[in-house]
């Protein structure tokens, strides 16, 4: 049996970390599985889904590393959905409601009166065809419930079985099916909602593990009975922990809170996201990891904890920088060269100047400073300025090679007597306008002679 999993987001806006999340664990478990990944698409809201939001959602996921195996689209398999009905239909086990919202509201605020769950107590299945009459001629259209399983073969008896199942993350879960309605499948203008397509799908897709947020424990129990009156094996389920933000709250694709195209254009690396959203929250050091090969070693579904894990934006800026302080000039360069960045001195540069980055364009800065000269004049003391000018007239002659940083503040030092932080400053001010950044040693052959010597104030 193939390993196949599905990340089945409905494209009602663009993803953030917390979807990633999701995208990730099922990406990896496939990976170490040698499985399959199938991109579903949930578009059964017809009003809400819009087909630039699936098609970000598929950006997002290349950016991150994720090539899905096969793409589908819900609303283009109705007629499957059609056939999974007439089936319940046909083994009673999907019955037509008429109750409007506002008498369903009522009936629940009177069982909480009576200190009753307030869950719906069938009363659908006790109309006579005389009352369905009735409400058709009165132009009710019906929705449909999915009847869920009980011990007797009275339906409207209370009692019903709890469902058991070994989660991938959570271990050993059980869904009381008695504190839960019969749920809506059909809305009354016959339309899907989202639980009958999402098994059906599962199904006929051959999907062997269901991996998602624990916001959806309740719903896979009563899937898993969904399966069951369908004459399918459920398949294994995970359920792992939500990602909030630092203050608690939940994300949402609605507010575009960390997405993963904002986090995209400030700069932030895919591994960088990748590695925070897979390791966050789990029993794994947060690392930054540098591909999704390396990242899968270090993935365990069952290392996840059970409670909610805070995500730190802050966090994902001391894993860019790993990531960027250790990336090689062949990954950087095509980068670099749309950047503007080229040429015999890119790699030299970037080997120079990539651990002072926090995002990779910062080093276009540092180009131009190289260029160009300091962008702003620097503060240097009139004190400053005489050591300056006496340390541009020992400043050697070429050719230059990389002792000749070195070389150049032996000369200053033995002649000013300066040493430590007031020799290295003012010269550092002089040449790059700037009280910090890349070695000068480094950065001195890149200017060569000519250019650092006009920096000369």
């Amino acid at each position: 049996m193939t390993v196949t999993v599905r990340f089945a987001p409905s494209p009602t806006g663009r993803i953030h970390i917390g979807n990633a999340r999701t995208a990730l664990f099922n990406w990896l478990f496939a990976m170490n599985n040698k499985g399959r990944f199938i991109q579903r698409f949930d578009d059964t809201d017809i009003a809400r889904s819009k087909q630039e939001f699936a098609d970000s959602i598929l950006y997002d996921l290349h950016w991150l590393g994720i090539f899905p195996d096969a793409t589908e689209y819900q609303s283009r398999r109705v007629d499957i959905y059609d056939a999974a009905v007439e089936r319940l239909k046909a083994a009673r086990v999907l019955y037509a409601c008429y109750e409007t919202p506002e008498e369903l509201d009522l009936r629940r605020k009177v069982r909480r009166t009576r200190g009753l769950p307030p869950v719906y107590g069938r009363e659908a299945l006790t109309l006579t065809p005389e009352q369905v009459a009735e409400y058709r001629s009165d132009g009710r259209r019906p929705h449909w419930r999915f009847l869920l399983p009980n011990f007797t073969s009275d339906p409207l008896q209370p009692e019903r079985t709890e469902v058991h199942w070994n989660d991938l993350v959570r271990g050993e879960e059980t869904v009381d099916l008695a504190s839960l309605s019969d749920p809506v499948l059909v809305r009354e203008d016959g339309t899907y909602l989202y639980t009958l397509p999402s098994v059906v799908d599962d199904i006929e897709m051959g999907v062997t593990h269901v991996i998602r947020g624990d916001d959806h424990v309740t719903n896979s129990g009563v899937q898993i009975a969904l399966f069951q009156a369908l004459g399918a094996e459920p398949p294994v389920f995970g359920h792992h922990n939500l990602l909030t933000t630092v203050s608690g709250e939940g994300l949402s694709k609605r507010t575009g809170a960390l997405s993963i195209e904002s986090l995209r254009e400030d700069g932030i690396e895919p591994m960088a996201v990748a590695s925070l959203a897979v390791l966050v929250g789990t029993s794994e050091n947060v690392t930054a990891t540098h591909d999704l090969n390396e990242l899968a070693g270090h993935f365990d579904p069952a290392a996840t904890s059970k409670s909610s894990a805070k995500f730190d934006p802050d966090e994902l800026f001391v894993l860019n920088r790993q990531l960027l302080h250790h990336m090689p000039f062949e990954e950087a360069r095509d980068r670099l060269m749309v950047l503007g960045i080229s040429g015999d001195k890119a790699e030299p540069f970037w080997l120079a100047v990539r651990g002072n980055l926090d995002r990779l364009a910062d080093a276009v800065a540092w180009w131009r400073i190289l260029s160009d000269g300091p962008q702003e004049p620097a503060d240097i003391s009139n004190e400053d300025r005489d050591f300056l000018n006496q340390a541009f007239d020992l400043l050697p002659e070429e050719p230059w090679n990389g002792t000749v940083w070195k070389d150049w503040t032996g000369k200053i030092k033995e002649a000013t007597g300066r040493k430590g932080k007031p020799l290295f400053m003012p010269l550092r001010l002089a040449l790059t306008g700037r009280a910090s950044g890349p070695e000068l040693a480094d950065l001195l052959p890149l200017l060569g002679r000519e250019e650092t010597l006009a920096r000369r104030p």
